[in-house]
């Protein structure tokens, strides 16, 4: 079905979320999405729909609106309290019918589900269905969504790296046709503050600082960065490891720290806001994640200069080339992790160089507006009539 425009000649986009995005990528990245498409050819629109009024109570929420706000785009938050509440895609499925929305883009596998039911439900044009990562290994009911809801429903199914769009073809067999890889981007940041993070968490300022950031869940296999850390601070007696972010595992992780009679090393931080002045903080960042797509926080790494020791893992090998950008090591590994973090530590100059590698890679091939202007070009096609195996290119 072809888009109709509207009566100024642009194309109506709800973008479909889980979450606001304060912490996870994926939300985060759809938001930067919706803010930056071009408003004289799109009318914007994000829908939350884990949301409550409590919410703008928090103040990194407020600012978040505001922010969306300031960009021109429309926020509606749902109401919907667990899987089942049917009842709170109500205000969405009006708004799809009443508006006569032209294109609706969900993010991550349960928005994904639910716009693949309420799109063909509301005779909305488009519906384009965006992976950003996952195992792609057991479950074997999400494995029967992804192929045969999703994607037989969506007109276009994304992939955030092209390893994901691999295995969305060979492992869940969703059609290749269907499947299009648009690489993940950032903005750049906002210039670090000038506030002294290590003073602030008392760190010798010529100690060793290892980082991540992250969500606590356990994707994000920081046990194994903790294992680690044991021969790390026998190498480096003054090393600090810090673990940026919230989440579920905070606890387990905890007591994993006090287990290995790592306080003095590891310190969970929690959240922050201030990402540039904790990045300035660090000497090397770390993703050890069991899987992912095209991580963002790796990217805001390479950004900060700062080497990277990642696993092998997703879309992590398109951005780190070993030896060039940073060292990659296997999942589960924390010898080998240990291994790598070791070997940046013990040469500054060499890590220094992949540093400045990094930042120039990441502002070359994975910026913010190369991948809106991907989405933006997706959009038009498919509001045309285009079908998405004329676009993917077999990219």
């Amino acid at each position: 079905m072809q888009a109709k425009r509207s009566d100024n000649n642009r194309l109506r986009v709800v973008t479909l979320v889980d979450g606001i995005g304060l912490s996870g990528g994926g939300e985060r990245l759809a938001r930067e999405i919706i803010s930056r498409l071009d408003p004289d050819r799109f009318e914007r629109t994000l829908c939350v729909s884990r949301w409550s009024a409590e919410h703008e109570e928090d103040s990194a929420t407020r600012r978040v609106l505001d922010g969306l706000s300031d960009a021109g785009v429309r926020f509606i938050g749902l109401e919907r309290r667990s899987p089942v509440d049917l009842a709170a895609w109500r205000p969405l499925l009006s708004l799809l019918r009443r508006e006569r929305i032209d294109i609706l883009h969900a993010h991550k596998f349960g928005s994904n589900v639910w716009a693949s039911i309420l799109g063909p439900l509301a005779r909305t044009p488009v519906v384009v269905a965006h992976e950003h990562t996952w195992s792609f290994e057991g479950q074997r009911l999400r494995k029967v969504l992804d192929r045969r809801l999703i994607g037989r429903s969506a007109d276009a199914f994304l992939a955030v790296s092209r390893e994901d769009r691999r295995r969305m073809i060979e492992v869940e067999r969703v059609d290749a046709g269907k499947v299009i890889f648009v690489p993940n981007g950032i903005p750049k940041p906002a210039p670090p503050s000038g506030a002294d993070v290590r003073a602030e968490l008392g760190i010798d300022p010529r100690a060793p600082v290892v980082g991540t950031v992250c969500a606590l869940r356990p994707q994000k296999a920081l046990e194994v960065l903790i294992e680690a850390s044991a021969p790390l601070a026998e190498r480096f007696p003054r090393v600090r490891v810090l673990i940026i972010g919230s989440g579920s595992e905070a606890e387990v992780l905890e007591r994993r720290i006090e287990e290995l009679g790592l306080a003095e090393t590891v310190t969970l931080v929690g959240h922050r806001t201030d990402i540039p002045d904790v990045l300035e903080a660090f000497d090397i960042g770390v993703c050890c994640s069991d899987f992912e797509g095209t991580p963002l926080s790796v990217l805001e790494y390479m950004e900060a200069g700062l080497p990277v020791v990642a696993t092998r893992v997703g879309g992590v090998p398109d951005l780190i080339s070993p030896g060039e950008q940073g060292l990659l090591v296997e999942p589960r590994d924390p010898a080998g992790l240990a291994a790598a973090i070791t070997r940046l530590l013990g040469d500054p100059a060499a890590a220094a160089t992949m540093g400045v590698s990094g930042r120039a890679r990441r502002r070359a091939e994975f910026d913010i507006a190369v991948t809106v202007n991907e989405i933006e070009r997706l959009y038009t096609a498919l509001a045309q009539g285009t079908p998405a195996f004329a676009l993917s290119g077999g990219s």
